[in-house]
């Protein structure tokens, strides 16, 4: 029994699809092998965290479903098929992937804590997640922004408590509406530090980011 533990939900969208906003400074190939990294890095610190018990990934993508059911503690859930409100604004798809993760840690480990982490954080330092988890544990539902304060990298529910994920633009203050409180953090934290657009990848390449994430980086040389 996974009493007073938590369960994380990780979204992997099919890296062929995913970081078009990273098209200027990476050709499609690179990008897809930038999100499986970046994924698979992320899945590993989170696992380093001593306050999770499983991870369970959510992807449609072969090579993530394949490396990610290769660790331990991780259960590898495909992702939902499309529905047709997912052309309308593009994360229909990524909430509906969350939920599926959800229903399955519910499933699996009714007594657990859950959370759903993006997998765009390569950079992810357990200590940081820890301390997350720990300040999350104090609210039913609670949610932490980005660096920037406006989207979310970090939402959770407390064991009985019911998360609804409601990710998108502005997705910081549409989780507050819903309930969650604010987990305080330093904007220079690396649970903040998603990797969306080429000053987050700069940032990245800056900090020296290891793993996977850091050896591909240097393969490619410089960017842009």
């Amino acid at each position: 029994m996974l009493l007073g533990r938590w369960v994380l939900v990780v979204p992997v969208k099919d890296a062929r699809r995913g970081k078009t906003r990273l098209a200027d400074v990476l050709e499609p190939r690179a990008r897809a092998a930038l999100v499986r990294a970046m994924a698979l890095d992320t899945v590993e610190a989170v696992l380093a965290s001593p306050r999770v018990a499983r991870v369970v990934v959510v992807t449609a993508d072969p090579e993530v479903t394949s490396a990610a059911a290769a660790l331990p503690r991780v259960r590898v859930l495909p992702e939902p098929p499309p529905a047709p409100e997912d052309a309308v604004g593009g994360w229909a798809s990524l909430d509906r992937a969350v939920s599926a993760g959800v229903a399955a840690a519910r499933g699996e480990a009714p007594t657990a804590h859950v959370g759903v982490l993006l997998g765009d954080l390569p950079g992810l330092d357990p200590a940081e997640l820890d301390a997350a988890l720990e300040a999350a544990e104090a609210h039913p539902l609670a949610v932490l922004p980005d660096a920037e304060g406006t989207g979310t990298t970090l939402l959770t529910a407390r064991a009985g408590a019911a998360l609804r994920p409601a990710f998108g633009g502005g997705s910081s203050a549409a989780h507050r509406a819903l309930g969650h409180a604010e987990i305080a953090l330093p904007a220079d934290a690396t649970l903040r530090h998603d990797v969306d657009v080429p000053a987050d990848l700069a940032a990245l390449v800056a900090r020296g980011v290891g793993g996977r994430t850091g050896a591909l980086l240097r393969r490619l040389g410089p960017l842009g």
